[in-house]
């Protein structure tokens, strides 16, 4: 069942066909399907609200962005780098049409959380 379920949620390689200047990552998602709509938990560590955009259209959750290295000084020069600092995307495909939900989001310890609540 639960893989009949989660067939329904695919990536999709880019959201609206835009082309990625640099390198793009992709962060994890979590879907949950609840009695009042659906709760998305998506892995932003260090992203800020304000560069976050999320859109629906269809049955299409589109979640883009960008993080940003804030924390170091200028003419720092780095030893080690693993953490990706670009553009992102998410794009999260849903087995109904959610136009017309009310969507409310909110970032807690680096996750954002975003709820679909039918309308």
């Amino acid at each position: 069942m639960a893989k009949a379920f989660n067939r329904h949620f695919q990536l999709l390689s880019s959201s609206k066909g835009a082309k990625p200047s640099g390198r793009l990552w992709f962060p994890a998602a979590d879907v949950y399907q609840v009695p009042e709509g659906w709760v998305v938990k998506v892995e932003l560590a260090g992203v800020a609200a304000e560069d976050v955009e999320i859109e629906v259209e269809g049955n299409v959750l589109y979640i883009t962005g960008c993080r940003k290295d804030r924390s170091c000084a200028a003419g720092a020069s780095y030893h080690q780098m693993e953490i990706t600092y670009s553009r992102f995307e998410k794009t999260l495909k849903f087995p109904s049409p959610i136009e017309g939900v009310q969507l409310d989001h909110m970032f807690d310890n680096g996750l954002l959380i975003i709820r679909l609540r039918k309308a």
